[in-house]
C-alpha cells in the first residue's frame, strides 16, 4: 500500500511540476506601466514598473492607427507599431499590434522574422500574397493570397512577408504574442549589418559574385 502511495505522490508531483513549468508566471498585479525613472518605480516582476497608484488612462493609449502610413519609399509599405514603445502600459502583458499599408502593385512587406513573437494578420483593405518559411528541416513555404476579411498566422522565428497584388492600397492589422515581438529585415540585416559582413563570407553564402554582393551593400 506505501508504495502504491508513493507512486501517486510521485505522479502527482510530476504532473504539478510539467504545470509549472508550461506557463509563464502570473502578474503580481493588474498592470506593470513600464518607467525608467527608477526613482518613482517599483519592482514588480522583474521590471521597474510605475506606482499604480500613479497610472493614468494616457498610459494605455495610443491614437493613431486610422492613419495611413508615407508608402513612399523604395518597398513600398510603412508599418505602424503600436508596442511597448507606444503604450507604456502594455508592459508584461505580452501582446502588441501594427498597421501595414502597401502601395498598389507591388508594395511589399519585406521578407523579415519576429524573434519574440507570432503575428496573425487580418486584412482590412486589398489583396495580399503572404507566406511564411519553415525552418531548415525542410524550409517548405506556405502561401495564400489574402482579401477583405482574411486572416492568416506567421508563427513565431519564421521569415515571411506580404506582397500586396492589387492595384489599390492594402491594409492589413498584424497582432502579436509579445509587448515588443522585434523585428529583423532579412536584407537590411544581412547587406546593411554595421560594420559590414565581410563580401567573402557572405558571396560564398548566398553564391554569389563578391562584386554582386558588394554592390548588394552599397544599396543599404
Amino acid at each position: 500500500m506505501k508504495g502504491v502511495q508513493c507512486f501517486a505522490a510521485l505522479v502527482l508531483l510530476a504532473l504539478a511540476f510539467s504545470f509549472a513549468t508550461a506557463y509563464d508566471p502570473s502578474p503580481l498585479q493588474d498592470f506593470c506601466v513600464d518607467l525608467n525613472d527608477t526613482n518613482s518605480a517599483v519592482f514588480v516582476n522583474g521590471k521597474f514598473c510605475k506606482d499604480p497608484k500613479l497610472a493614468k488612462a494616457e498610459d494605455f493609449f495610443f491614437s493613431g492607427l486610422d492613419k495611413a502610413g508615407n508608402t513612399s519609399n523604395p518597398v513600398g509599405s510603412m508599418v505602424t507599431p503600436v508596442n511597448i514603445m507606444q503604450i507604456a502600459g502594455l508592459n508584461t502583458l505580452g501582446i502588441s499590434m501594427a498597421r501595414i499599408d502597401f502601395a498598389p502593385n507591388g508594395g511589399l512587406n519585406p521578407p523579415h522574422t519576429h524573434p519574440r513573437g507570432t503575428e496573425i494578420v487580418v486584412m482590412v483593405e486589398g489583396t495580399l500574397h503572404v507566406g511564411f518559411v519553415t525552418s531548415n528541416t525542410d524550409n517548405r513555404l506556405f502561401t495564400k493570397v489574402l482579401n477583405k476579411g482574411d486572416v492568416f498566422v506567421f508563427p513565431i522565428g519564421l521569415i515571411h512577408f506580404q506582397l500586396n497584388i492589387g492595384n489599390t492600397p492594402a491594409i492589413a492589422i498584424a497582432a502579436f504574442s509579445s509587448q515588443n515581438p522585434g523585428v529583423i529585415t532579412i536584407a537590411n540585416a544581412v547587406f546593411g549589418s554595421n560594420p559590414t559582413i565581410s563580401p567573402d563570407i557572405l558571396a560564398k553564402a548566398f553564391q554569389l559574385d563578391k562584386n554582386v554582393v558588394q554592390y548588394l551593400q552599397s544599396q543599404f
